[in-house]
């Protein structure tokens, strides 16, 4: 027969058991937690650092498989809050490498958190990075688009394979002067910087020259007090036909070098400069969104990096598609940006293109349209009235881009927007000339209208239609007095 000492020592040894038991849980009736602020970490090719915070009820150790390219300053502890930092050096690989690393709790619990570092597929071209510098750029957008009363492209000239090759002119100063004269003070400039100007491919080099001609252009704006705006264009598709997570890196290191060597170039130039990150860059659904979205954050990011006046330069970022409809839906973010309040967005408008655009004859996704607007159907030719997209449309895009982006101070830029007369030979003719004449001409007023007074900044898309480059003449006078009629 046991003692009673015997069962008193058993018993005792069992509360003491049961108390160590407790405690390496995190104490009696505690449930195991461990939490870690962040669980995905991004580094640029630079390197730099990276805290992150844990918080834990036992002891903990961290694991780090790069130990070659990542560093963890602190691997282990005990209970409670504690913060380790993530240091990586300089990526020169050209690859993008990730790592993961794992906190483990003596409790029981694990984290996992992802570590990428992008690589330098091309050299850094921001050699000259200055302090910021606010002279001459005290606008924020919604003060800087105030002062943007009403804008032209110089369309199919800069951004084609060489200058002037599809208007056959050049911009001159005496066309800057000239557009101002009749009533735009603000052009936009698209521009062709990949696909024909690289002296050196494999870097991503822009040629010198061509830097230089663009500079003397935007310089001739500025100087007769005229607002730019300057973007990378279509240039190819190298951006706008590689929106998928395959590409994304490539054109993220592109994005980075073509924007490195405009914004050092044209850093100097005050607030009537602004620079416009893309052109019409597609994005269907969120996936597509998010790829976009990264091509935005690595223009701004580009160009703050430069500083000097850049720093403060107000940027524009494109909606997808530039399609107003797909841009209210889509468009949830705007890129994180150092500098408050000096983005804008934009958007373009070519509704309905059957109206708007001069097409050969009937296609599959529709039939032309010449006759568009209250009061001007054809009864000669009902079959070629607008069935869609007329001032309803227009209005509801409008209304969608106030509501979202406007109302919230971010202004919209209506980067591109124009109806033509179809009179050219060879291609079909209206038959009531003058229901069509005044459908382009009323189209033009009423988007121009309308754009200014939903707070959309308006450029007309000016191809030598409608002005005489060459000769610094009007060509179409009724179509330019319905653009102005609008934008009064």
């Amino acid at each position: 027969m046991k003692s009673k000492h015997f069962y008193k020592i058993l018993l005792l040894l069992c509360v003491i058991v049961t108390s160590v038991s407790c405690s390496s849980s995190g104490g009696e009736g505690e449930d195991p937690t461990l939490t870690v602020s962040v669980t995905e970490v991004s580094f640029e090719p630079n390197g730099g650092t990276s805290d992150i915070s844990l918080t834990t009820n036992g002891t903990w150790t961290v694991s780090n498989p790069a130990t070659s390219w990542l560093q963890i300053n602190n691997t282990s502890g005990g209970s409670g809050t504690a913060t380790i930092t993530l240091t990586s050096g300089i990526n020169g690989s050209g690859l993008t490498r990730t790592a993961m690393i794992t906190v483990t709790s003596s409790n029981g619990q694990a984290r996992r958190i992802t570590v990428t570092q992008t690589g330098n597929l091309y050299p850094s071209y921001n050699l000259t990075p200055k302090a910021p510098d606010a002279t001459g750029m005290s606008s924020n957008a919604v003060e800087l688009a105030a002062k943007m009363h009403l804008g032209i492209n110089f369309g199919n000239t800069m951004e084609s394979q060489a200058e002037g090759d599809w208007v056959n002119s050049k911009i001159t100063e005496s066309y800057v002067k000239f557009v101002k004269e009749i009533g735009f003070n603000a052009v936009r400039i698209p521009c062709n910087w990949h696909w024909t100007h690289l002296s050196d491919p494999e870097k991503m080099k822009i040629d010198p020259a061509w830097l230089d001609r663009v500079h003397e252009v935007v310089k001739w704006c500025v100087d007769n007090d005229m607002y730019v705006m300057l973007n990378i264009h279509w240039d190819g598709g190298w951006l706008d036909g590689n929106i998928n997570a395959a590409m994304q890196e490539s054109v993220n290191a592109k994005q980075k070098a073509l924007w490195e060597q405009i914004a050092t170039t044209m850093r100097d130039f005050d607030e009537h400069l602004i620079f416009a990150g893309a052109n019409e860059p597609p994005a269907e659904d969120a996936e597509q969104m998010a790829i976009l979205d990264s091509y935005h954050q690595t223009f701004v990011n580009a160009v703050r990096a430069t500083g000097g006046r850049n720093s403060y330069r107000v940027l524009v970022v494109q909606g997808p598609s530039t399609d107003a409809n797909k841009t209210y839906n889509l468009m949830n973010t705007l890129p994180v940006d150092p500098v408050p309040n000096r983005l804008m967005v934009e958007v373009h408008n070519y509704t309905p293109s059957t109206f708007t655009i001069v097409l050969d004859g009937d296609v599959s996704w529709g039939n032309m349209v010449y006759y568009w607007g209250a009061g001007n159907h054809s009864t000669i030719e009902p079959d070629r009235n607008a069935t869609y997209g007329e001032e309803d449309v227009i209005l509801d895009e409008f209304q969608k881009m106030k509501q979202k982006f406007v109302d919230k101070g971010i202004p919209v830029v209506l980067g591109e927007y124009a109806s033509w007369r179809r009179n050219e030979p060879g291609k079909p003719i209206p038959l009531d000339t003058e229901k069509h004449n005044k459908s382009v001409e009323y189209w033009a007023t009423y988007v121009t209208k309308q754009a200014k007074e939903h707070g959309l900044l308006p450029f007309w898309w000016e191809v030598g239609v409608t002005l005489d480059r060459a000769n610094n003449v009007v060509k179409d006078q009724a179509l330019l007095d319905a653009i102005i009629a609008g934008g009064n």
